[in-house]
């Protein structure tokens, strides 16, 4: 069979059977069509978010944050090394697992974790496998955690801001999941903030106890040796051991005790400022970004594959009987 020939085949074949080429594009456009039409709009909200820390901390150029809130001064904000982190712990499985235990009073008093499964149950096509319900609080959880992870987006803007995206077709449930979400991460964030403050608390106590009790030998060696005297073996004259060494040592010590209270006094103050240092500076509500796929973009995608489909299969005996031709003419020639 020669390629003239197998052209010729395919366009009789497609010819003859041009209404079941029709035929299955159409259904498969109808299939995609109404798939499109029963496939719901995705609400996506925005929460940009920044922190109230000390200048010493996190800083940032005047300009940054001064443009979008439109004030003047020094701006604070996470440094590039902070940014990091505060995106991975956005996005971290204890956080999301914290978020989907949470409770809503407005929604039954059920927790995140149970609407979301409700809602992907409520809303699956025939084909698709239902979610199971976990029993177990901890399991309850992890598929919450699981299903946020698709739904949840987030990253640092150029000005160096925090953005969260949550995306939803539920649309109720936007805006409290976001909210919970961003009450979860300022409390993370704080409580990390409190235990490295105290694990320096307790650091400079136990070093200024350390000093102190070093201070106290230094002192006693001094007294004993100001309480020494000796004599030369022939004219009985009285002189003192020289104490210039011990009395740098023991200001060497005074003057890392002195720097251990500073130190001190300075982890009483961030104990003491664990207060929430997540603002919101735009908030998730109305109105939000929707984004659907078109019914009949997807109708014409559907037919056009359906088509293709249907016509393969007409042609592919067509093609296997070349093939096989071409094949066997290339390992045994043309037969004499």
């Amino acid at each position: 069979m020669t390629s003239t020939v197998l052209l010729r085949s395919i366009f009789y074949k497609l010819g003859k059977y041009k209404l079941l080429i029709a035929g299955v594009g159409v259904a498969f456009a109808l299939l995609l069509f109404f798939y499109g039409r029963h496939n719901r709009v995705v609400y996506t909200a925005k929460a940009t978010i920044f922190p109230l820390t000390n200048q010493s901390e996190n800083t940032l150029s005047t300009s940054a944050l001064s443009g979008i809130l439109g004030i003047e001064g020094t701006s604070k904000s996470f440094s590039s090394e902070a940014a990091i982190n505060i995106v991975e712990l956005t996005m971290s499985r204890n956080v999301r697992q914290k978020v989907a235990a949470t409770r809503l009073p407005q929604f039954g008093n059920k927790t995140i974790a149970e609407l979301l499964i409700q809602d992907i149950n409520d809303h699956s096509f025939f084909w698709q496998k239902k979610l199971k319900m976990p029993d177990d609080t901890i399991a309850l959880a992890s598929v919450g955690a699981e299903i946020l992870n698709d739904y949840l987006t987030a990253k640092m803007s150029k000005t160096e801001v925090l953005e969260i995206y949550f995306s939803n077709a539920n649309k109720p449930l936007i805006t409290p999941i976001t909210n919970v979400l961003i009450d979860k991460l300022s409390q993370f964030y704080i409580d990390l903030k409190t235990s490295k403050a105290l694990a320096d608390y307790n650091f400079t106590v136990k070093k200024i106890d350390s000093l102190e009790g070093i201070l106290g030998r230094v002192d006693k060696k001094a007294i004993a040796m100001q309480n020494t005297t000796f004599f030369t073996p022939t004219d009985r004259l009285e002189y003192d051991l020289p104490k210039e060494n011990l009395s740098m040592e023991k200001s060497r010590i005074v003057r890392q005790r002195d720097q251990s209270v500073t130190n001190r006094e300075e982890a009483t103050w961030r104990l003491q400022k664990a207060t929430p240092i997540i603002s919101v500076l735009d908030k998730p509500t109305e109105p939000f970004a929707m984004s659907k796929t078109s019914s009949v973009l997807l109708g014409i995608g559907g037919f056009i594959a359906g088509s293709l489909i249907c016509i393969f299969f007409l042609i592919a005996g067509l093609l296997y009987a070349f093939t096989k031709a071409e094949i066997y003419k290339s390992l045994f020639g043309d037969e004499q």
